[in-house]
């Protein structure tokens, strides 16, 4: 019985195992037959494939782009498809045609790659369907080149009516792509018209979110380009400019096309050299900026004008925190050009690139302005601490300017750490003469803190004073300005200086010091029984002086014209420069007048000599 049951238990699991493995077989076979099918159907339809990708990408391009690739590797099991040698380039003679018709874009693609990877694709669906669905397409380290070319606006009477899905619809019904991203690109801006790279980034990764093509997606109004989103973030941008000067860093520079929003974090611009041996690069008088931005976002950004026209328009640009050093070094000669280039409105104007910011807003920027004075062989520095402000319209777009051509701002700071100012200034977008106007108040404060400045720059030195209250209203252009202020204050008391030697101390001169307080400078304002005194300013500009140089000097002139030494001449950064020349010119005679003198005892010395000698023979 035992020997039985042994025997019928062996029994059964032979059988379980025959079963088993005649399962197995079976798979085996089934397996076998869909890699062989798919291996044969992959190799049948890889020219289909190929065939249908390309035409898609032409037809759908309008016949302006021809994508080509050296092979492709299909796998029907996973439905995922692999491009190798890729290239996406636009066909030239298309596009010249098309300027002809004033229908070309703006912006030209040239794409290359190693691989592009495809995953997830319903083949079966997109062979006899004609619906593409895939799950992402992966454009890893691609090189990307986007040309911008200057073309005529097409007529509003001039319409392409179709869809994008009209002009697929032969070929495909649909085409609906969960997400493009490209990875590590790099990444060059070019200007068609001489081919110069216009800006160079590395490290560049794009996302495309839902793309989705069909018979109702082109009137979605959710959607941008047939996306649900375009976004972009690019991680420890540094570049060199051109003159080899500065170090351009941004820390991450991201945006976003359905938040319509651009954001830049830790921008900053480095000088390569410290100040004097900067400046001493040139052979005249050059600005050093040393600037650090913590945030910079730009919000409301069209990004459909961006692509169509090249123009930046956005609703808002918030600046700040930030820190802006400026420094001028005054041993060197003033530029040959007109510094009025450089006053913003007119700077803007050279923008190539369109631009409309309905609002910038400024918030907590740090300013220092520092100019060296070769004479007391010391730096003076105006800070303005916390500026903080709008500037409405700012724009160098013709269509914007025709609407509205002044921009205005309405700022404040903290001058010397000690003083507030508030000011607005409206600028003539479109005036030849770069006419703007500017008015402000000056608070409370003790004019001793601003003998960092007065000291280092004018060689005057302020023993006491305090102003209660300032206010100014002015006029200026490329010429100069012209306007009226209101200077009140008392107990003012100076002291005049003079350069000390060798870049010493400067020492103060009694006798001019004496007649300034007790002749020329009126001590208050209103002085007693006196109606208060209102300033006349009326300032020549000259080529060599900046924005910010006419700025505070119409200031100025007010202050000296109330304070009674306006019969003082101011000097202009060409004068001043003179001066310098002339002091070095005077050392370098004093120098030789100290040779002669010690070649004369020399010589008295020599005869000396020889005398005795005589006489001791």
């Amino acid at each position: 019985m035992c020997i039985g049951k042994q025997f019928i238990m062996a029994g059964k699991h032979t059988g379980k195992y025959k079963v088993l493995k005649w399962v197995g077989a079976v798979l085996g076979v089934i397996v076998l037959l869909a890699v062989g099918a798919a291996l044969y159907l992959s190799a049948k339809w890889k020219p289909l494939v190929s065939d249908k990708i390309k035409e898609a990408v032409y037809n759908g391009s309008d016949k302006l782009y021809r994508l080509d690739f050296k092979d492709i590797h299909l796998n029907l099991i996973t439905g995922s498809a692999t491009f190798d040698s890729v290239s996406l380039m636009p066909d030239t003679a298309v596009f010249r045609q098309l300027k002809l018709t004033r229908q070309a874009p703006t912006h030209l693609f040239q794409v290359k790659l190693a691989k592009l990877r495809l995953r997830h694709i319903g083949i079966m669906t997109a062979y006899f369907q004609k619906r593409i669905d895939m799950t992402d397409i992966i454009l890893d380290k691609p090189s990307i080149n986007m040309i911008y070319n200057k073309v005529p606006k097409r007529p509003d009477t001039v319409k392409d009516e179709r869809t994008l899905y009209e002009q697929i619809s032969k070929t495909l019904k649909s085409i609906h792509i969960k997400g493009i991203k490209i990875v590590d690109a790099d990444f060059d801006y070019i200007n068609g018209a001489d081919w110069q790279v216009l800006n160079r980034v590395k490290h560049l990764n794009v996302v495309v979110k839902d793309i989705l093509i069909d018979s109702l997606s082109g009137s979605d109004t959710s959607r941008l380009y047939y996306t649900k989103d375009i976004g972009f973030s690019l991680i420890g941008y540094k570049s060199v400019t051109k003159d080899k000067m500065y170090t351009l860093k941004a820390d991450t520079l991201s945006g976003s096309a359905s938040d319509k929003t651009i954001t830049i974090r830790g921008l900053k611009m480095i000088p390569m050299y410290p100040d004097l041996t900067f400046s001493r690069k040139y052979k005249t008088q050059k600005d050093r900026y040393d600037l650090s931005f913590n945030t910079i976002k730009l919000r409301g950004v069209d990004f459909v004008r961006l692509n169509q026209e090249g123009s930046i328009h956005a609703g808002s640009a918030t600046l700040g925190p930030a820190k802006v050093g400026i420094f001028m070094n005054r041993e060197l000669p003033p530029p040959s050009f007109n510094k009025g280039r450089n006053y913003p409105h007119i700077a803007l104007r050279r923008l190539s690139l369109p631009l409309l910011i309905d609002t910038l807003k400024i918030s907590n920027i740090d300013v220092a302005y520092t100019e060296y004075n070769p004479i007391t062989k010391k730096r003076g520095t105006v800070y303005l601490d916390n500026l903080k402000g709008q500037v409405l319209n700012v724009t160098n777009d013709s269509a914007g300017l025709a609407k509205k051509n002044h921009a205005k701002a309405q700022l404040s700071t903290r001058i010397m750490k000690a003083v507030n100012l508030s000011v607005n200034i409206d600028f003539n977008l479109t005036a030849a003469n770069g006419a703007f106007s500017y008015n402000g108040t000056v608070g409370p404060m003790d004019m001793r803190d601003l003998n960092p400045l007065s000291e280092a720059l004018g060689l005057v030195k302020i023993e006491s004073g305090k102003v209660q209250k300032a206010d100014f209203n002015i006029n200026a252009d490329l010429n100069g300005s012209r306007g009226k202020m209101h200077f009140y204050y008392t107990d003012l008391k100076v002291a005049m200086l003079k350069e000390g030697e060798a870049g010493g101390k400067p020492k103060k001169q009694g006798l001019l010091s004496f007649l300034a307080n007790n002749v020329l400078i009126k001590d208050a304002n209103p002085t007693k029984d006196q109606p208060v005194r209102v300033a006349d300013i009326n300032f020549q500009r000259t080529p060599a002086a900046s924005f910010f140089n006419l700025l505070w000097k119409g200031v100025f002139i007010g202050i000296r014209e109330t304070v009674g030494i306006g019969i003082v001449p101011v000097k202009s950064p060409e004068e001043a420069h003179d001066k310098i020349v002339d002091k070095k010119v005077e050392k370098t005679s004093e120098q030789k007048a100290q040779e002669r003198k010690e070649k004369r005892q020399e010589r008295k010395e020599k005869r000396e000599k020889r005398k005795a000698e005589k006489e001791n023979n």
